[in-house]
């Protein structure tokens, strides 16, 4: 009965399922644990595709840096039970730390601009031929920098900050898989003070001459 109760804390798994993992697995705890977890990835992967409506959830923030960079992030769920649980609730701080950090300018890639999209693939193509890459492989490079491309600026794409070997993508299907609802993330803003303006920069050179003819 431990090995169940410890199962089920550690994969989020129903008491019942957690003691079927276990039969099959001959009590390997381990073997256990991974088996629910691809059996709850499967579906979380369901639950993503599926067309039900998640309107609950919560809107989060992270302030760095004594309030110079500032985030706020909409994550849905189906329900308002889900969006108090302590999972939903790491997961949205985990996320709006990443944006902090990692600076995404998209969430995903339907929303980068067709224009801006195009400029960067002629970027990428004539780096390709200047590399002396053969025409023929070019359009396949290229495709393959652009992946690169959004897993630098679309936030779904990118690494996670604290775990690399997973895409935030990863991260929200886990979550979705331990929580057992659909989870998305609607929207997000990243401030940084400053960003955009023109900093005034003083030369200290001209500053001497200017006092000098006076």
């Amino acid at each position: 009965m431990s090995d169940i109760m410890k199962l089920k804390n550690a994969t989020g798994a129903g008491v019942m399922d957690c003691k079927n993992a276990l039969a099959e697995c001959g009590g390997n705890y381990e073997k256990a644990a991974a088996l629910l977890r691809e059996r709850g990835i499967a579906k979380a992967a369901k639950k993503e595709g599926s067309d039900r409506v998640n309107s609950e959830g919560s809107v989060f923030t992270y302030n760095h840096m004594g309030g110079k960079i500032a985030v706020l992030v909409e994550i849905n769920c189906e329900t308002d039970f889900a969006a108090k649980a302590d999972a939903f609730l790491e997961l949205g701080k985990n996320i709006a730390m990443h944006i902090a950090a990692a600076k995404p300018l998209y969430l995903e890639e339907s929303e980068v601009p067709t224009a801006e999209l195009e400029t960067e693939k002629e970027i990428l193509k004539k780096q390709a031929l200047n590399e002396g890459k053969p025409a023929n492989v070019v359009d396949k490079m290229v495709e393959g920098r652009v992946k690169k491309y959004y897993q630098e600026i679309c936030l779904v794409h990118q690494p996670f900050v604290k775990d690399p070997s997973k895409s935030i993508k990863d991260v929200v299907t886990e979550a979705i898989a331990f929580i057992g609802e659909k989870i998305t993330i609607r929207r997000f803003v990243r401030f940084e003070m400053g960003e955009g303006l023109e900093k005034k920069e003083d030369n200290f050179a001209e500053e001497v001459a200017k006092q000098m003819n006076k």
